[in-house]
Protein backbone atom coordinates (compact mmCIF):
# COMPACT_ATOMS: atom_id res chain seq x y z
CA UNK A 1 0.00 0.00 0.00
CA UNK A 2 1.38 3.41 -1.01
CA UNK A 3 1.08 6.76 0.71
CA UNK A 4 -2.25 8.41 -0.04
CA UNK A 5 -2.52 10.69 -3.03
CA UNK A 6 -3.63 14.30 -2.66
CA UNK A 7 -7.00 13.38 -4.12
CA UNK A 8 -7.57 10.50 -1.70
CA UNK A 9 -6.56 12.66 1.26
CA UNK A 10 -8.99 15.40 0.24
CA UNK A 11 -11.83 12.95 -0.43
CA UNK A 12 -11.32 11.39 2.99
CA UNK A 13 -11.29 14.75 4.76
CA UNK A 14 -14.47 15.89 3.05
CA UNK A 15 -16.16 12.63 4.08
CA UNK A 16 -15.57 13.02 7.83
CA UNK A 17 -17.28 15.60 10.04
CA UNK A 18 -15.43 18.55 11.51
CA UNK A 19 -13.80 16.92 14.50
CA UNK A 20 -13.28 18.47 17.91
CA UNK A 21 -12.04 16.11 20.55
CA UNK A 22 -9.80 15.50 23.53
CA UNK A 23 -6.74 13.47 24.36
CA UNK A 24 -8.23 11.02 26.82
CA UNK A 25 -6.80 9.24 29.84
CA UNK A 26 -9.32 8.08 32.48
CA UNK A 27 -9.12 10.13 35.66
CA UNK A 28 -8.17 7.02 37.67
CA UNK A 29 -5.14 6.18 35.48
CA UNK A 30 -1.70 7.68 36.00
CA UNK A 31 -0.56 6.64 32.50
CA UNK A 32 -1.53 4.40 29.60
CA UNK A 33 -0.23 1.26 31.33
CA UNK A 34 -2.67 1.78 34.19
CA UNK A 35 -5.43 2.58 31.71
CA UNK A 36 -5.14 -0.72 29.81
CA UNK A 37 -3.79 -3.26 32.31
CA UNK A 38 -6.40 -5.90 33.20
CA UNK A 39 -6.31 -5.18 36.93
CA UNK A 40 -7.02 -1.47 36.43
CA UNK A 41 -8.99 -1.23 33.16
CA UNK A 42 -12.22 0.52 34.19
CA UNK A 43 -14.92 0.47 31.48
CA UNK A 44 -17.56 1.88 33.83
CA UNK A 45 -15.57 5.04 34.48
CA UNK A 46 -14.56 5.28 30.82
CA UNK A 47 -18.23 5.21 29.77
CA UNK A 48 -19.15 7.89 32.31
CA UNK A 49 -16.32 10.19 31.25
CA UNK A 50 -16.83 9.70 27.52
CA UNK A 51 -20.50 10.53 28.00
CA UNK A 52 -19.38 13.75 29.65
CA UNK A 53 -17.13 14.42 26.65
CA UNK A 54 -20.10 14.19 24.30
CA UNK A 55 -22.21 16.42 26.54
CA UNK A 56 -19.41 18.99 26.31
CA UNK A 57 -19.79 19.01 22.52
CA UNK A 58 -16.83 16.77 21.67
CA UNK A 59 -17.11 14.09 18.98
CA UNK A 60 -13.75 12.29 19.15
CA UNK A 61 -10.99 11.09 21.46
CA UNK A 62 -7.29 10.49 20.86
CA UNK A 63 -6.09 7.65 23.06
CA UNK A 64 -2.63 6.19 23.77
CA UNK A 65 -2.23 2.43 23.56
CA UNK A 66 0.60 0.67 25.43
CA UNK A 67 3.04 -1.72 23.82
CA UNK A 68 4.13 -2.92 27.28
CA UNK A 69 0.57 -3.97 28.16
CA UNK A 70 -0.03 -5.55 24.75
CA UNK A 71 3.21 -7.54 25.03
CA UNK A 72 2.20 -8.84 28.47
CA UNK A 73 -1.52 -9.42 27.87
CA UNK A 74 -1.93 -9.78 24.09
CA UNK A 75 -5.49 -10.76 23.24
CA UNK A 76 -6.80 -9.35 26.53
CA UNK A 77 -5.52 -5.91 25.58
CA UNK A 78 -7.17 -6.24 22.19
CA UNK A 79 -10.49 -7.12 23.84
CA UNK A 80 -10.17 -4.07 26.07
CA UNK A 81 -9.49 -1.92 23.02
CA UNK A 82 -12.57 -3.35 21.32
CA UNK A 83 -14.62 -2.54 24.42
CA UNK A 84 -13.24 0.99 24.40
CA UNK A 85 -14.23 1.39 20.75
CA UNK A 86 -17.74 0.14 21.51
CA UNK A 87 -18.14 2.56 24.41
CA UNK A 88 -16.83 5.44 22.30
CA UNK A 89 -19.28 4.65 19.51
CA UNK A 90 -22.18 4.40 21.96
CA UNK A 91 -21.31 7.91 23.15
CA UNK A 92 -20.95 9.34 19.62
CA UNK A 93 -17.16 9.62 19.58
CA UNK A 94 -14.66 8.55 16.93
CA UNK A 95 -11.26 7.30 18.07
CA UNK A 96 -7.68 8.11 17.05
CA UNK A 97 -5.35 5.48 18.56
CA UNK A 98 -1.70 6.39 19.22
CA UNK A 99 0.64 3.41 18.80
CA UNK A 100 4.10 4.66 19.88
CA UNK A 101 5.23 7.61 22.01
CA UNK A 102 8.59 9.17 22.92
CA UNK A 103 7.35 11.27 25.87
CA UNK A 104 8.97 10.14 29.14
CA UNK A 105 7.86 12.48 31.88
CA UNK A 106 8.49 9.98 34.70
CA UNK A 107 12.07 11.24 35.04
CA UNK A 108 13.03 9.36 31.88
CA UNK A 109 11.74 6.01 33.13
CA UNK A 110 11.03 3.20 30.70
CA UNK A 111 7.63 1.45 30.87
CA UNK A 112 7.37 -1.39 33.35
CA UNK A 113 4.31 -3.64 33.16
CA UNK A 114 2.59 -4.08 36.51
CA UNK A 115 1.15 -1.81 39.20
CA UNK A 116 2.07 1.80 38.54
CA UNK A 117 3.39 4.23 41.18
CA UNK A 118 1.17 6.97 42.53
CA UNK A 119 1.53 10.41 40.94
CA UNK A 120 4.11 12.74 42.42
CA UNK A 121 2.08 15.36 44.32
CA UNK A 122 1.91 18.68 42.54
CA UNK A 123 3.78 17.54 39.40
CA UNK A 124 2.35 17.52 35.85
CA UNK A 125 1.99 14.05 34.28
CA UNK A 126 4.62 12.68 36.64
CA UNK A 127 4.30 8.98 35.74
CA UNK A 128 3.97 9.16 31.96
CA UNK A 129 6.26 6.66 30.21
CA UNK A 130 7.19 6.13 26.56
CA UNK A 131 6.03 3.30 24.32
CA UNK A 132 7.66 0.91 23.47
CA UNK A 133 10.45 2.42 25.60
CA UNK A 134 14.07 3.35 25.07
CA UNK A 135 15.69 0.12 26.31
CA UNK A 136 14.23 -1.84 23.40
CA UNK A 137 17.09 -3.37 21.41
CA UNK A 138 15.17 -5.05 18.59
CA UNK A 139 12.50 -2.78 17.12
CA UNK A 140 11.25 -5.61 14.88
CA UNK A 141 9.63 -7.21 17.91
CA UNK A 142 7.03 -4.41 17.69
CA UNK A 143 5.83 -5.56 14.25
CA UNK A 144 3.22 -7.92 15.70
CA UNK A 145 1.74 -5.14 17.83
CA UNK A 146 1.12 -2.94 14.80
CA UNK A 147 -0.05 -5.73 12.51
CA UNK A 148 -2.42 -7.27 15.05
CA UNK A 149 -4.18 -4.10 16.19
CA UNK A 150 -4.32 -2.32 12.84
CA UNK A 151 -5.02 -5.56 11.00
CA UNK A 152 -8.11 -6.23 13.11
CA UNK A 153 -9.42 -2.70 12.55
CA UNK A 154 -8.15 -1.87 9.05
CA UNK A 155 -11.67 -1.00 7.88
CA UNK A 156 -13.24 -0.04 11.20
CA UNK A 157 -15.36 3.12 10.76
CA UNK A 158 -15.05 3.85 14.48
CA UNK A 159 -11.40 4.77 13.96
CA UNK A 160 -10.89 8.13 12.28
CA UNK A 161 -7.11 7.82 11.79
CA UNK A 162 -4.05 5.98 13.08
CA UNK A 163 -1.49 8.15 14.88
CA UNK A 164 1.53 5.89 14.63
CA UNK A 165 4.05 7.87 16.66
CA UNK A 166 3.54 10.66 19.19
CA UNK A 167 6.34 13.23 19.40
CA UNK A 168 9.00 11.11 17.73
CA UNK A 169 12.43 12.22 18.90
CA UNK A 170 11.27 13.68 22.22
CA UNK A 171 13.18 13.04 25.49
CA UNK A 172 16.36 13.88 23.59
CA UNK A 173 15.92 10.86 21.29
CA UNK A 174 16.01 12.89 18.06
CA UNK A 175 17.19 10.81 15.07
CA UNK A 176 17.41 7.66 17.23
CA UNK A 177 13.66 7.36 16.72
CA UNK A 178 13.77 7.43 12.92
CA UNK A 179 14.19 3.65 12.41
CA UNK A 180 11.09 2.84 14.49
CA UNK A 181 9.14 5.68 12.88
CA UNK A 182 9.87 4.30 9.41
CA UNK A 183 9.12 0.74 10.45
CA UNK A 184 5.81 1.75 12.04
CA UNK A 185 4.59 3.15 8.73
CA UNK A 186 5.94 0.15 6.82
CA UNK A 187 4.18 -2.35 9.10
CA UNK A 188 0.95 -0.34 9.11
CA UNK A 189 0.82 -0.05 5.31
CA UNK A 190 1.19 -3.82 5.03
CA UNK A 191 -2.27 -4.05 6.65
CA UNK A 192 -3.87 -1.75 4.00
CA UNK A 193 -6.00 0.28 6.43
CA UNK A 194 -8.85 2.35 5.06
CA UNK A 195 -8.04 5.09 7.59
CA UNK A 196 -5.16 7.53 7.07
CA UNK A 197 -1.81 7.11 8.80
CA UNK A 198 -0.12 10.05 10.49
CA UNK A 199 2.56 11.10 12.97
CA UNK A 200 2.71 14.57 14.45
CA UNK A 201 5.00 17.50 13.84
CA UNK A 202 5.64 18.88 17.30
CA UNK A 203 9.08 20.54 17.40
CA UNK A 204 9.57 23.17 14.72
CA UNK A 205 13.22 23.96 15.47
CA UNK A 206 15.97 23.66 12.89
CA UNK A 207 17.47 20.64 14.65
CA UNK A 208 14.21 18.75 13.97
CA UNK A 209 14.08 19.60 10.26
CA UNK A 210 15.21 16.12 9.17
CA UNK A 211 12.67 14.43 11.45
CA UNK A 212 9.89 16.73 10.24
CA UNK A 213 10.68 16.10 6.56
CA UNK A 214 10.51 12.36 7.23
CA UNK A 215 7.18 12.67 9.04
CA UNK A 216 5.68 14.74 6.22
CA UNK A 217 6.94 12.30 3.60
CA UNK A 218 5.42 9.31 5.42
CA UNK A 219 2.06 10.66 6.60
CA UNK A 220 -1.15 10.33 4.60
CA UNK A 221 -2.60 13.33 6.46
CA UNK A 222 -0.61 16.05 8.20
CA UNK A 223 -0.96 16.35 11.98
CA UNK A 224 0.49 19.03 14.25
CA UNK A 225 0.88 19.96 17.88
CA UNK A 226 0.16 23.63 18.59
CA UNK A 227 0.17 24.90 22.17
CA UNK A 228 0.54 28.54 21.11
CA UNK A 229 -1.65 31.64 21.18
CA UNK A 230 -4.00 32.35 18.29
CA UNK A 231 -1.63 34.52 16.23
CA UNK A 232 1.16 31.94 16.43
CA UNK A 233 -1.29 29.13 15.68
CA UNK A 234 -2.54 30.94 12.57
CA UNK A 235 1.05 31.47 11.43
CA UNK A 236 1.82 27.77 11.88
CA UNK A 237 -1.30 26.68 10.00
CA UNK A 238 -0.56 29.04 7.10
CA UNK A 239 2.63 27.09 6.40
CA UNK A 240 0.47 24.14 5.37
CA UNK A 241 -2.42 25.84 3.59
CA UNK A 242 -4.05 23.87 0.84
CA UNK A 243 -4.16 20.52 2.61
CA UNK A 244 -6.16 18.95 5.44
CA UNK A 245 -4.67 19.56 8.87
CA UNK A 246 -5.25 17.70 12.12
CA UNK A 247 -4.11 19.41 15.32
CA UNK A 248 -3.82 16.42 17.63
CA UNK A 249 -2.64 18.34 20.70
CA UNK A 250 -3.42 21.90 21.72
CA UNK A 251 -4.83 24.05 24.56
CA UNK A 252 -2.44 25.57 27.06
CA UNK A 253 -4.35 28.29 28.89
CA UNK A 254 -1.34 30.09 30.43
CA UNK A 255 0.22 30.42 26.94
CA UNK A 256 -2.98 31.86 25.47
CA UNK A 257 -4.07 28.64 23.75
CA UNK A 258 -7.70 28.66 24.82
CA UNK A 259 -11.07 27.31 23.75
CA UNK A 260 -12.63 30.77 23.81
CA UNK A 261 -10.12 32.13 21.28
CA UNK A 262 -9.26 29.11 19.14
CA UNK A 263 -12.41 27.04 18.59
CA UNK A 264 -14.13 29.67 16.37
CA UNK A 265 -10.98 29.83 14.22
CA UNK A 266 -10.68 26.04 13.98
CA UNK A 267 -14.32 25.64 13.02
CA UNK A 268 -14.27 28.45 10.45
CA UNK A 269 -11.25 26.86 8.76
CA UNK A 270 -12.45 23.27 9.30
CA UNK A 271 -9.32 22.24 11.16
CA UNK A 272 -9.94 19.10 13.20
CA UNK A 273 -8.52 19.35 16.72
CA UNK A 274 -7.98 17.32 19.89
CA UNK A 275 -7.19 19.36 23.00
CA UNK A 276 -5.15 17.88 25.83
CA UNK A 277 -7.24 16.47 28.62
CA UNK A 278 -10.82 15.90 29.64
CA UNK A 279 -11.21 15.19 33.36
CA UNK A 280 -8.79 16.30 36.07
CA UNK A 281 -7.22 13.12 37.43
CA UNK A 282 -4.10 11.19 38.30
CA UNK A 283 -2.12 12.51 35.35
CA UNK A 284 -2.44 15.98 36.93
CA UNK A 285 -2.28 17.68 33.55
CA UNK A 286 -4.20 20.63 34.93
CA UNK A 287 -0.83 21.54 36.48
CA UNK A 288 1.90 23.43 34.65
CA UNK A 289 4.74 21.87 32.64
CA UNK A 290 6.98 23.99 34.86
CA UNK A 291 6.40 21.53 37.72
CA UNK A 292 8.34 18.83 35.84
CA UNK A 293 12.11 18.32 35.85
CA UNK A 294 12.74 19.87 39.24
CA UNK A 295 10.23 22.72 39.03
CA UNK A 296 8.32 23.80 42.12
CA UNK A 297 5.28 21.55 42.70
CA UNK A 298 1.97 23.38 42.48
CA UNK A 299 -0.95 21.30 43.79
CA UNK A 300 -3.65 23.83 42.85
CA UNK A 301 -2.75 26.42 40.19
CA UNK A 302 -4.89 29.52 39.78
CA UNK A 303 -5.15 28.74 36.04
CA UNK A 304 -5.34 25.17 34.80
CA UNK A 305 -3.00 24.33 31.95
CA UNK A 306 -5.13 21.49 30.51
CA UNK A 307 -8.38 19.55 31.16
CA UNK A 308 -12.03 20.61 30.98
CA UNK A 309 -13.82 19.06 33.94
CA UNK A 310 -13.55 18.33 37.63
CA UNK A 311 -13.89 14.62 38.55
CA UNK A 312 -17.60 15.08 39.36
CA UNK A 313 -18.21 16.43 35.85
CA UNK A 314 -18.43 20.10 36.82
CA UNK A 315 -16.83 22.32 34.16
CA UNK A 316 -13.64 24.14 35.09
CA UNK A 317 -14.98 27.05 33.05
CA UNK A 318 -18.62 27.22 32.01
CA UNK A 319 -17.90 29.52 29.04
CA UNK A 320 -15.60 26.92 27.48
CA UNK A 321 -18.33 24.28 27.50
CA UNK A 322 -20.84 26.76 26.08
CA UNK A 323 -18.51 27.56 23.15
CA UNK A 324 -17.83 23.88 22.48
CA UNK A 325 -21.53 23.02 22.53
CA UNK A 326 -22.40 25.96 20.27
CA UNK A 327 -19.69 24.91 17.81
CA UNK A 328 -21.15 21.40 17.81
CA UNK A 329 -24.66 22.77 17.18
CA UNK A 330 -25.90 21.53 20.55
CA UNK A 331 -27.03 24.91 21.92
Amino acid sequence: MEKWTTRRREEWYSSVPWTVGANYVPSDAVNDIEMWRSETFNPGLIRRELRLARLCGLNSVRVFLSYAVWKAEGETTERHFEEFLSISTDEGLSVMPVMFDDCAFDFGADPVYGPQPDPVPGVHNSRWVPSPGFCLTDIDECAGYISSIIGQHRGDPRIIAWDLYNEAGNTDRREKSLPLLRKAFEWARMESPSQPLTACLWNYGEDFSAMNKEIISLSDVLSLHAYSDLDATKKLVRQFEGQPILITEWMHRPLGSEITTHIPFFKENRISVWQWGLVKGKTQTNLSWSTMNGGTPDPEPSVWQHDLLYPDGTPYREDEIRILREAAGMD
